[in-house]
């Protein structure tokens, strides 16, 4: 089995077609825009072939982000080193993204660090 795609609501929904394309090297398709509810959205393809719809529509809530809350929590992208995950830490870190933990080994041997991304979201940076 294999997960289609995860989906997430933002408010601009340009800039985070833009985070995600700096950083994480998305390739967006074609905006989607339905008149009729004013839904917006962009899929955002990875080189690994996971995707992340980002959307947007008027009536969506926006609401805290609490660090351990229920639910989906984070996304995790794989760099492929140690060095891509210290130099994309560093970059985010330069760029004003908070780093909420490492670059560092975890106790169950994971090599990470974590940041808050665009608009309060959680993004694990791993090996």
């Amino acid at each position: 089995m294999l997960i289609e795609h995860i989906a997430m609501y933002v408010d601009d929904l340009e800039g985070a077609r833009v985070f995600f394309e700096k950083y994480f090297k998305a390739e967006a398709n074609d905006k989607y825009h339905n008149p009729n509810t004013d839904f917006q959205s962009y899929f955002l393809s990875f080189d690994s072939g996971a995707r992340l719809e980002i959307m947007t529509r008027p009536e969506h809530q926006l609401e805290e982000k609490e660090l351990y809350r229920t639910g989906y929590v984070h996304i995790a992208f794989s760099l492929g080193s140690k060095e891509a995950v210290d130099e994309l830490t560093r970059e985010l870190n330069e760029a004003g993204y908070e780093i909420i933990s490492g670059p560092r080994t975890t106790g169950d041997g994971y090599y990470e660090s974590a940041i808050i991304g665009f608009e309060g979201n959680m993004i694990e940076l791993t090996v």
